[in-house]
């Protein structure tokens, strides 16, 4: 026999048929504060959001094809195809001599982009960054584009489960770098606006690696 259950029989639910208006506002009130210490916020999760003046079909395009990395980036580069179907290996510049994986898992109709990566070795791609184009139109009534970007503090940022994989001279892991996360995410999305904004002013080409003309190119060209 199939048991019946209730929403009531879910503990400590809080909803309009069991906790007031009242109650609501004064827990809204409670859990509302001033100040936030810096882990509260990104002890587990890290997210952050920008509005982008770009077409978001466009900021999509671009955001889902991976060797664009190399543009917006502050640290991967030289991604190439790795022989494995989807899956390229590049360098992570953040520390010297290590290699970064990275698969990219699209769905175009929902605007995510979803990067899973992983340093030295490509067996478990733990390191997710999710991403998703949301057309401003939407949300601001304005045109454009708003990314957000999430990542959660996965256990093996903690400790290296794959010390084997890792160059013997490297001290470094990217673990190491949590607390700046935000930080750094931010300095990588005020490119990924800049870029984006720039092409779009400029009408360069906004799209995959192979429609766009990396503007980095450019630069190396001239030095």
């Amino acid at each position: 026999m199939t048991a019946t259950h209730h929403i009531n029989d879910v503990p400590e639910l809080q909803r309009i048929e069991n906790f007031s208006r009242d109650e609501m506002f004064a827990t809204c009130m409670e859990l509302t504060h001033a100040v936030y210490p810096h882990d509260k916020i990104y002890g587990q999760y890290c997210t952050i959001q920008e509005y982008i003046d770009c077409p978001p079909e466009l900021a999509f395009k671009y955001l889902a094809d991976p060797h664009n990395l190399a543009e917006w980036t502050w640290s991967t580069r030289d991604f190439v195809e790795s022989g494995e179907e989807g899956l390229l290996i590049g360098h992570d510049m953040l520390a010297d001599s290590t290699k970064i994986f990275c698969r990219t898992i699209t769905h175009e109709g929902a605007g995510t982009v979803d990067f899973h990566c992983a340093w030295d070795q490509p067996d478990q791609m733990w390191m997710v960054y999710l991403m998703r184009v949301v057309p401003a139109q939407l949300v601001f009534n304005k045109p454009g584009s708003v990314i957000t970007w999430t990542n959660c503090h996965h256990p093996f940022y903690d400790k290296n489960p794959f010390p084997q994989t890792a160059p013997a001279d490297r001290d470094e892991w990217v673990g190491e770098m949590w607390p700046f996360f935000y930080a750094g995410h931010k300095v990588e999305m005020d490119n990924l606006k800049k870029i984006l904004e720039y092409r779009h002013a400029n009408n360069i080409a906004i799209g995959s690696y192979q429609e766009c003309q990396p503007l980095y190119r450019g630069l190396e060209a001239v030095a």
